[in-house]
């Protein structure tokens, strides 16, 4: 659709931009400075810090350029002596209450409020009351709070409200009394730490790095994160070998997630220098025995011998939280180095349907904010997809979208939807059947549990749609199901209605594992076909490795599956390795080294490489992350012409070329959902019970520290010494959530209780 341009002037010069544009948006991306503190790009406008103001021709009084929205011939003052004049008694309120210890503050060299000032050279101070201070106090184990620094811009409330839609945090009492905090002294929410990011200021801190040093100290290197398939954008921080804190603060990298990120994205990288992390290559020399610590060349030595006796009988297995290139690179050893195509990515994903079988592009995370329909099927996106889940909620509160939702849980999302279909448990595919088979509405219904007039109201409100209409899929679909949407989804597109999808892939390389094996085997018939295995990761379930000849596993800690293994490898963790992920939009992400591997590490692509140079069969990679991906856009066609200098924008990210066909022949998939819908039973009952969140991968963990507590978010994180303690959800020893409440923990028996009466 086209964007009508206006003409306006700024500080005597004249623009086009786009009509209706927020001018402060458009004074900052034209080059002008304008300070503000509560104005945040994406939230609802608060109004409240006044710093924004300029002059707009024919206007009586200064503007706040956050509440403007540009029309034609505007002409607009944002420099004069007038401007900073107002600009500076703003700032003199501001610091009316403030703490002046910048020197020691956490957040010096990062606050807003200490870069403008200190960008005016000085600011009059006339108030010379006492400064009402707040005592410093914790709202949870990660999020400190310094109340005396607030400034009011309650980015932090509208963040904590829009973007993960928790109302966690509020202001209390009125007028000069009022104050940052939380319902009942505890923050009881997902512990995000949003509203950490966003804070201007030093009132809302990291509670886990706070202290241990200071932000001009750190070396940032951008990356990816490692817990989800959004391919959310991070910095991470680090300083002599050791990794401190991870943001996404705009300062450090512009991706497409701007600021935000979820709890495991933020905190869990607590294991990378964690003491239980394997330090050297391990050899069991026979069947029961124990462990024994190795050189490299000894392990590497060992395991190829025992590769080379398997014949072709070996087996190769990769996590799907591998980068492309370690993927790339363990199907290369299976298909040169053992000479067969015996390889499977270790998770049980349909994204191979899916891929084949797609009618219309992957949609943008940016494309999911501004939708008018979006369509959700099973998943539940704010456990594993949280910057999705925050793309939908922020569309359907500030962007008016209707949402359907498909579920067979109630889940948090469900709240936000313009139309819940609740369906029975586990019958979710029949809900694809009927968006790609009218006719099979009435079947649909009896076995969903549903009226079928709830399906003709979510494809009435599909067709009604006047621009982009987004089809979610959760991973538990079966393949047919995801087949019959990807390719059925274009006949749903009309005039001014464009269609998109959206898979809602579980782990953060999924996608790019699936392109680097896009004709894997399943994980069991690999395990079942071999005498010997390679696995890089670990597994979800060690099913079938008791009993093989040879296992071989790239690990970082010792991991059930890796107590079944022959040789261990220390495998580098993801702030250790160079290479890329690719998301769930397309976007092929550089994931890049930060520090260097500790204990003897390496990355997964070297160990295969080295095993396979032992075997005979030099893979041409001299360890460079940069070769193997010049391997992957050779040999991969949807990565055709990629290459790292590419990759580097991550405000405007490369994307694989996924093939899409515009009507796909998906009369076999849709005959074999048919036939699978009709099979089920239709007495299944609907789950009525809302999960906090939390409840899939915070399992059991050690969380009994500021610095310890999201260990085992992610495979290959250590075993737990203990079962989780956190702020929000503990859980016994069978991963059943019990009483929320602090006091409880007593009950659980757990050994370290240090976050009571926190």
């Amino acid at each position: 659709m086209s964007t009508e341009l206006i003409k306006v002037t700024i500080n005597e010069q004249d623009f086009e931009v786009e009509k209706g544009a927020r001018l402060i948006d458009v004074c900052r991306e034209k080059g002008f400075g304008i300070p503000s503190f509560c104005y945040y790009h994406d939230l609802a406008l608060q109004a409240s810090c006044r710093m924004c103001l300029v002059r707009i021709d024919k206007m009586p009084k200064l503007q706040t350029s956050c509440t403007i929205s540009c029309t034609d011939g505007m002409v607009v003052t944002t420099q004069s002596e007038e401007v900073e004049k107002a600009q500076r008694a703003m700032g003199e309120f501001l610091l009316a209450n403030h703490p002046l210890d910048c020197p020691v503050c956490d957040r010096g060299g990062e606050c807003e409020l200490q870069e403008v000032i200190f960008d005016w050279g000085d600011v009059e101070q006339r108030f010379s009351e006492k400064k009402d201070a707040q005592p410093e106090k914790y709202l949870s184990p990660i999020v400190a709070n310094d109340p005396q620094r607030c400034i009011l811009c309650k980015r932090c409330t509208r963040v904590c409200d829009e973007w993960m839609g928790e109302d966690a945090i509020e202001a209390g009492n009125r007028g000069a009394n009022t104050v940052i905090g939380t319902y009942g002294g505890w923050l009881n929410c997902s512990q995000c730490g949003n509203c950490i990011e966003v804070c201007p200021t030093g009132t809302l801190l990291d509670g886990v790095y706070r202290h241990e040093t200071r932000p001009w100290e750190l070396d940032q290197t951008v990356s990816t994160d490692v817990y989800g398939s959004d391919g959310m954008q991070i910095s991470i921080g680090s300083r002599g070998g050791t990794v401190h804190r991870i943001v996404a603060r705009d300062r450090y990298v512009n991706g497409l997630n701007g600021e935000f990120l979820d709890v495991k994205a933020r905190f869990a990288h607590g294991f990378i220098d964690h003491p239980d992390r394997i330090k050297t290559p391990m050899i069991r020399y026979s069947k029961g025995g124990k462990l024994i610590p190795a050189t490299w060349d000894q392990a590497v030595k060992y395991a190829a011998e025992k590769f080379k006796a398997a014949g072709k009988a070996v087996g190769v297995i990769a996590s799907p939280r591998l980068t492309n290139e370690s993927v790339f690179t363990l199907k290369r050893f299976a298909a040169e180095a053992v000479g067969g195509d015996n390889f499977a990515v270790a998770e049980d994903s349909k994204l191979g349907a899916f891929f084949a079988n797609m009618s219309v592009d992957l949609c943008t995370h940016k494309e999911i904010r501004h939708a008018k329909v979006i369509v959700l099927i099973g998943g539940e996106p704010e456990e594993e997809q949280s910057f999705t889940a925050k793309q939908i909620r922020q569309a359907v509160r500030n962007g008016g979208a209707k949402f359907i939702c498909v579920n067979d849980t109630p889940i948090n999302l469900s709240r936000r939807a313009t139309q819940f279909i609740h369906v029975n448990r586990g019958t979710a595919d029949g809900f694809a059947l009927a968006l790609a088979e009218a006719s099979a509405d009435a079947l649909a219904a009896a076995k969903l549990g549903i009226d079928a007039g709830e399906i003709a109201a979510a494809r009435q409100t599909i067709s009604d749609a006047q621009g982009d209409v987004i089809f979610m899929i959760g991973n538990e679909l079966s393949a047919d199901a995801q087949a019959a949407i990807a390719g059925t989804a274009a006949k749903f597109a009309g005039d001014g209605r464009r269609v998109l999808l959206h898979p809602l892939a579980r782990y953060n390389n999924s996608v790019g594992a699936h392109d680097m094996m896009p004709d894997s085997k399943s994980v069991g018939d690999v395990i079942s076909g071999s005498k010997a295995l390679l696995i890089g990761g670990s597994l979800q379930s060690t099913d079938g490795l008791a009993g093989k000849d040879f296992i071989a596993v790239q690990e970082l800690f010792l991991t059930e599956t890796a107590d079944h293994a022959d040789v261990v490898f220390p495998a580098a963790s993801f702030a250790e390795v160079d290479g890329t992920f690719t998301n769930n939009a397309g976007n092929v992400q550089r994931v890049r080294k930060a520090i260097e591997p500790l204990h003897r590490s390496k990355p997964d692509w070297v160990i295969a490489s080295l095993i396979a140079r032992e075997m005979g069969v030099d893979l041409g990679y001299d360890f460079s992350a940069s070769q193997v991906f010049k391997s992957i856009a050779e040999s991969v066609p949807a990565y055709d012409g990629l290459r790292y200098p590419a990759l580097k924008d991550e405000s405007d990210p490369a994307r694989a070329k996924y093939t899409v066909s515009g009507s796909a022949d998906v009369a076999g998939p849709v005959a074999a959902l048919k036939a699978a819908v009709e099979a089920m039973s239709g007495e299944a009952d609907k789950n009525m019970e809302t999960p906090r969140v939390g409840h899939k991968l915070h399992r059991l963990t050690t969380m009994t520290s500021k610095t310890d507590q999201f260990h085992l978010l992610a495979h290959g994180n250590p075993k737990p010494g203990n079962l989780l303690v956190s702020p929000l959800v503990q859980f016994a020893l069978d991963g059943k959530p019990l009483d929320e409440n602090l006091a409880d923990v007593a009950a659980v028996g757990v050994a370290d209780r240090s976050l009571i009466g926190k």
